[in-house]
């Protein structure tokens, strides 16, 4: 089993910044990759960024977020921890934001979504 705890959500005024946070536990020797997808109201979710768990830490963007969005990594001793920043934040970013952890056997964890919200 893999645990995910998300942070960072928030308001904030377009052209703004904001940085997510999730942190994984549990079985994480299972996890490869994790990243996140966001859903907005009545949309799909869809891909944000997704980091890899080995060495080469391979990132993969939502075209939407090219260029204005970063993922990064840390891993801890028990814990593995991917981050967003989300810069030059445009209103049409304003979604429910998920972790995710893609785990051996096609398995998928799922945090509990944590809102961006970007207005004036």
């Amino acid at each position: 089993q893999v645990q995910l705890v998300e942070s960072g959500g928030g308001l904030v005024q377009p052209g703004g910044s904001l940085r997510l946070s999730c942190a994984a536990s549990g079985s994480i020797f299972r996890i490869n990759p994790m990243g996140w997808y966001r859903q907005a109201p009545g949309k799909q979710r869809e891909l944000v960024a997704t980091i890899t768990t080995g060495i080469n830490g391979i990132t993969n963007y939502g075209d939407s977020v090219k260029g204005r969005f970063t993922i990064s990594r840390d891993n801890a001793d028990k814990t593995f921890s991917v981050y967003l920043q989300m810069n030059s934040l445009k209103p049409e970013d304003t979604a429910v934001y998920y972790c995710n952890a893609q785990a051996t056997g096609r398995v998928s964890y799922w945090g509990q979504g944590t809102q961006v919200t970007v207005s004036s």
